[in-house]
């Protein structure tokens, strides 16, 4: 959550990271006054502005707190990368491709991770 100096300004997604990285971090629901407090202050509205659409997307929660909303996230960062996984494997109708593609393209490491991840969900089905 680097403060950019003069001329520079953070791109969208960058924003949206750094207001997702601080809700994560606070561990309870923010206002957007105190999520823009923990960004080091940027423009209130482009605050509240992210928070609306992260919350029409469905990636945050919001909870009435007097006259405003305070904000959580539905997922921590694992789950909101696994969803946008799923997402983009149920895009297309060639699954098995797709899923043959991104195996193919694994590390030894995140390979043998998976296949131990799968032997255990398999396990727990039984």
């Amino acid at each position: 959550m680097a403060r950019k100096r003069g001329n520079e300004r953070r791109q969208h997604g960058e924003l949206v990271a750094d207001v997702l990285a601080a809700l994560w971090q606070a561990r309870e629901p923010l206002t957007a006054q105190q999520v823009n407090a923990a960004l080091g202050g940027m423009a209130r509205t482009t605050v509240a502005t992210i928070l609306s659409r992260l919350y029409e997307k469905g990636t945050l929660r919001r909870i009435p707190a007097g006259r405003a909303f305070a904000y959580e996230p539905v997922e921590d960062a694992p789950g909101l990368v696994a969803g946008r996984m799923r997402r983009e494997l149920e895009s297309d109708p060639r699954r098995d491709l797709v899923l043959k593609r991104f195996v193919s393209s694994l590390s030894e490491g995140d390979e043998e991770t998976l296949r131990r991840l799968l032997l255990e969900a398999e396990d727990e089905t039984e």
